[in-house]
């Protein structure tokens, strides 16, 4: 298997890096990875990851509710009915901040439930998908034909009028290269969406290594509001909103706190979760999970 080794920061190209914390992987693997930060962007990164070619077996859980849908377990219940709500939401914040119909891109479709409900809005709709069974699952459920990646770079440039990432950023091997094609394939006034999870919430220094949206070592990269500004700054692009996604807050505190006690803590996770959003409420750069809403 190979691996990255950095040594220079994958946002910034910084010198600055230097090893943080240990953290395992507690989904698949059960293997230890080292989470180093970048001094001077924030950023912080899962040192030695697997590299795109060898990757795949760590994304082989059916408890991996964005490609199998599963619904096994109180959890994946819960997530299952607030998904249908945020589904609703993002495709609000993606026609008031675009146009009440257009064309959609959105890479790391998952099962395509959100490019479904755009769908029913009347929206184009086309999806990247790298996972085989989510993209059959995308099919099966909502008869939607997901591309894979390769396809992202074969689109035609200027013609989408949103382009979205849920949680999908943080799983780019080449991230530079694929935001630099984002803004090459979106419309003039077209908005890119990013929503990744976020460390300098308070979910996260409270339960540390055991911070579930660590997910290593799927998720390369672990951002700051800092860092998302400095990395889509590099390719002449603006940040112009940043929206909170409150629900985040208790859904990885759930996971977290049973990655730490071996078992689910509903009321001590609850606390938790309403801890971190009170805490966003004051400074919305705190919330566990953020929306940045991008354009040319």
């Amino acid at each position: 298997m190979s691996r990255i080794h950095y040594t220079h920061c994958p946002v910034c190209n910084s010198t600055k890096i230097n090893p943080l914390l240990t953290v395992k992987d507690h989904s698949v693997s059960g293997e230890d990875f080292v989470i180093w930060q970048c001094t001077d962007c924030t950023l912080r990164f899962t040192q030695d990851v697997p590299d795109e070619t060898s990757i795949a077996p760590y994304y082989a859980s059916q408890d991996y509710i964005s490609h199998s849908n599963t619904d096994k377990g109180l959890l994946n219940k819960l997530y299952q009915r607030v998904r249908k709500f945020t589904l609703e939401q993002k495709a609000k914040l993606v026609i008031e901040n675009t146009k009440s119909k257009g064309s959609i891109l959105d890479v790391g479709a998952g099962i395509g439930a959100f490019l479904s409900v755009m769908n029913e809005k009347s929206w184009q709709v086309k999806g990247i998908e790298p996972d085989e069974g989510a993209r059959k699952n995308a099919e099966q459920l909502f008869h939607l034909h997901l591309e894979q990646p390769s396809a992202l770079f074969q689109l035609e440039p200027n013609s989408y009028d949103a382009v979205t990432l849920w949680h999908v950023l943080e799983h780019v091997h080449d991230l530079h290269n694929y935001i630099e094609q984002l803004k090459n394939l979106l419309s003039k006034d077209g908005k890119i969406f990013i929503a990744v999870p976020n460390y300098t919430s308070a979910d996260a220094e409270g339960y540390r290594k055991y911070w579930a949206a660590y997910d290593v070592p799927r998720h390369l990269y672990h951002f700051t509001p800092k860092a998302i500004e400095k990395l889509v700054s590099l390719h002449g692009l603006k940040l112009v909103a940043k929206k909170p996604m409150w629900f985040d807050a208790f859904y990885i505190s759930l996971l977290s706190s049973k990655y730490r006690n071996g078992k689910t803590s509903w009321l001590g996770a609850g606390w938790n979760g309403l801890r971190s959003n009170l805490s966003a409420f004051v400074n919305k750069d705190k919330c566990s999970s953020i929306i940045y809403i991008i354009s040319k």
